[in-house]
């Protein structure tokens, strides 16, 4: 079966939560940053957040905001043994369709975080940097 997207609801927080928390716990260590499990939950309130699914299973989930001139990925993470099946590429080419309303797809991700090599092959261009971030965006029109 195909990939879809499951609109994520307040159950679902726990998960996203300590999904981003194990997979980023190494940059903010990295980085010196600290995490804090009151930020994640008040930015989840105020995003737009689905589960990233694959028959009845969930692999990760993405949380997105915007605004008049742009889509963004504020994150997007699967889980580990779910990495490598091309949910990710998947979920980027369905961000693009959906980022055409506002014309960018933009988002930020740690500088020694591989997967800027796939957010490149999948068409968003490094534009910029803040601190320990690369700031990359695609260009997404109608065709």
């Amino acid at each position: 079966m195909a990939f879809y997207l499951r609109a994520a609801t307040q159950h679902d927080l726990a998960f996203a939560r300590t999904l981003t928390h194990e997979a980023m716990n190494n940059y903010y260590q990295q980085y010196g940053l600290l995490w804090s499990d009151r930020g994640f939950d008040s930015a989840w309130a105020d995003r737009e957040n689905w589960l990233i699914c694959r028959d009845a299973d969930v692999l990760g989930f993405i949380s997105l905001s915007r605004d008049s001139r742009a889509l963004y990925i504020r994150e997007l993470h699967m889980i580990e043994g779910c990495r490598g099946m091309g949910a990710g590429s998947w979920v980027l080419q369905q961000m693009a369709l959906k980022a055409q309303a506002q014309g960018l797809l933009r988002l930020t991700v740690f500088k020694t975080n591989p997967a800027r090599r796939l957010y490149q092959r999948m068409g968003l261009s490094i534009v910029g940097e803040e601190n320990c971030f690369w700031r990359m965006e695609q260009i997404c029109r109608a065709s």
